[in-house]
């Protein structure tokens, strides 16, 4: 079995979770392809997709006009494995307001009951490190790289809360969905890529 995994390749760190994906493969010793994807055809074919951070309106505009978001969505819904990371993880989401604009009527797949705040830890000169617990998926140590980063208010009852930081919540799962605010591709730690990877090998048993 080989596992053909996708990396949206609209605009954002996609070389970065290439890399980070194909490494996590490498560790684990299972077979499997990552690409760039932006059409309908090569998202129709994928086993899991990474939806990359990078400027969330962007990706959502360009996706909904290639039709890729409908796709995505339907992937999704039908069990397909996602991860989405910071950009990713507002295009998740059911709303996203920004912190300082207040609400936001980008395109969104509507998947996650989340209430969800853009830029909530300040614009990108108040990037910054902290480390991250992530005790129900194994990961008690996880050094998260937050660049813009979203946070989460409220998670609904069918999301479950992974990580949080400040009071905030960083990290979510919801079945098939997994979201972080932070950027782990951005680190030489896979353990969250591994995690994915796994989810995927296990949708395809």
């Amino acid at each position: 079995m080989s596992l053909n995994i996708g990396v949206l390749a609209i605009q954002g760190d996609v070389n970065e979770n290439i890399s980070s994906t194909e490494t996590a493969l490498k560790e684990l010793g299972i077979s499997g392809t990552v690409n760039g994807v932006k059409t309908t055809e090569e998202i129709s074919h994928l086993d899991g997709l990474i939806i990359p951070g990078g400027e969330s309106t962007t990706i959502g505009q360009l996706s909904l006009v290639n039709r890729s978001l409908k796709t995505i969505k339907e992937k999704i819904e039908n069990g397909m494995p996602v991860f989405g990371i910071c950009a990713g993880m507002i295009i998740l989401s059911k709303t996203a307001n920004d912190r300082v604009v207040g609400k936001t009527n980008q395109p969104l797949l509507d998947l996650l009951d989340i209430k969800l705040e853009r830029n909530s830890f300040g614009r990108q000169k108040e990037s910054f490190e902290a480390d991250i617990c992530m005790n129900s998926i194994n990961i008690p140590k996880f050094n998260g790289v937050f660049i813009r980063a979203p946070s989460i208010s409220e998670a609904g009852p069918d999301v479950e809360v992974l990580a949080k930081f400040d009071n905030k919540i960083i990290a979510v799962k919801k079945q098939n969905i997994i979201a972080t605010a932070f950027h782990p591709e951005l680190t030489k730690d896979v353990s969250l890529h591994k995690y994915f990877v796994n989810l995927i090998k296990k949708s395809k048993n």
